[in-house]
């Protein structure tokens, strides 16, 4: 039966477990609050889940969990957080209010984000550029799970990206999607819980369609959504967030990971742009007359408003955490070397 947890008593666990495995304060407390935004939106793929893995990184010595990043000029309006094999949260929460600064000053800036342990939702990132009054763009790469469009070998990760745009009244429109047709911790949840999955999500280890997600995850592949179209996105997202700020590609990833089931280092890109300086003055009103008449549309809502309902809710309702993974993080931290 699943355990229901106030927000606190989950921050409590998560932080726990993170100071008594190798996570200073500072480390500690940026990734619980990552892990925290996504229980209390619903999304539990990454939240509590990926603790196990953030702790197997720490134990293996594969990440610092004492890491503290450097934010550099790499040009005017191009930024490098390096992250100096820590952790995700710390290093975007560093190169944040430079990021935001040099979009206010030029109209626009690039964030790339190297030797980091990436292991959340990029929505997360991009909401806070956008309660800036920005738009702004992220990607990153991860391992091989899904083939190029016409193969049936690994060869891109997942590679999410997310855009975010302000709103003048309500809550931000913010998407964050994968290029593959289903997010690989969806799949690994569904595995886990007995779930099938909807078809054209993967294949299995003989190259054939299934709807099994543990034969997804025992040697078969990830299917990118639309074909071709998401293969294209997900090689876009390896060129921004490897090639061009010099990070590893996911196969790179692959091959010089220690495979403790932990984040693999990488790379994310960022792009921040301030829509004041090309829309104009009403640029804002302009964006909300085009919401509105979409929203007109019978069916239609807003990417992240379901996220959002839930994020009203939470606070009060709390959140269920399966009993399985609540021991396991307990047992995580009463074990922790």
């Amino acid at each position: 039966m699943p355990i229901r947890c106030s927000l606190d008593e989950a921050r409590a666990l998560a932080r726990d477990c993170l100071l008594a495995n190798g996570c200073d304060e500072a480390n500690a407390e940026a990734v619980t609050e990552t892990v925290m935004a996504a229980e209390r939106d619903g999304c539990p793929s990454h939240g509590l889940f990926r603790l196990p893995g953030y702790v197997a990184a720490l134990r293996s010595g594969k990440v610092d969990g004492k890491a503290s990043p450097i934010v550099a000029e790499a040009a005017p309006g191009m930024l490098r957080v390096d992250a100096r094999g820590g952790f995700a949260p710390l290093a975007l929460q560093a190169g944040r209010e430079p990021l935001i600064e040099a979009a206010r000053r030029q109209g626009v800036a690039a964030l790339g984000l190297v030797r980091v342990h990436h292991f959340a939702a990029l929505w997360i990132e991009v909401e806070s550029l956008v309660a800036a009054e920005l738009c702004a763009l992220a990607c990153t790469a991860y391992m091989p799970a899904m083939p190029p469009a016409g193969g049936k070998q690994p060869f891109f990760g997942t590679n999410p990206m997310a855009f975010g745009w302000p709103r003048r009244d309500g809550p931000p429109m913010v998407f964050d999607m994968a290029s593959a047709a289903m997010a690989r911790g969806e799949v690994m949840i569904a595995a886990r819980e007995g779930h099938e999955l909807p078809p054209g999500v993967g294949l299995d280890a003989a190259g054939e369609p299934t709807t099994d997600p543990q034969a997804i995850l025992d040697g078969g592949v990830m299917l990118p959504f639309g074909g071709y179209k998401g293969a294209s996105i997900a090689m876009m997202v390896e060129l921004l967030a490897a090639g061009l700020i010099g990070e590893r590609f996911s196969f790179e990833a692959a091959e010089q990971d220690n495979k403790d089931g932990g984040p693999p280092r990488g790379g994310e890109f960022i792009l921040a742009l301030d829509p004041a300086r090309l829309g104009g003055e009403d640029w804002q009103a302009h964006s909300e007359a085009f919401f509105e008449r979409m929203l007109a549309i019978e069916g239609v809502r807003l990417p992240g408003a379901r996220r959002h309902g839930t994020r009203a809710r939470t606070p009060d309702s709390g959140i269920e955490v399966p009993d399985a993974l609540h021991a396991k993080i307990r047992g995580l931290t009463e074990g922790a070397p």
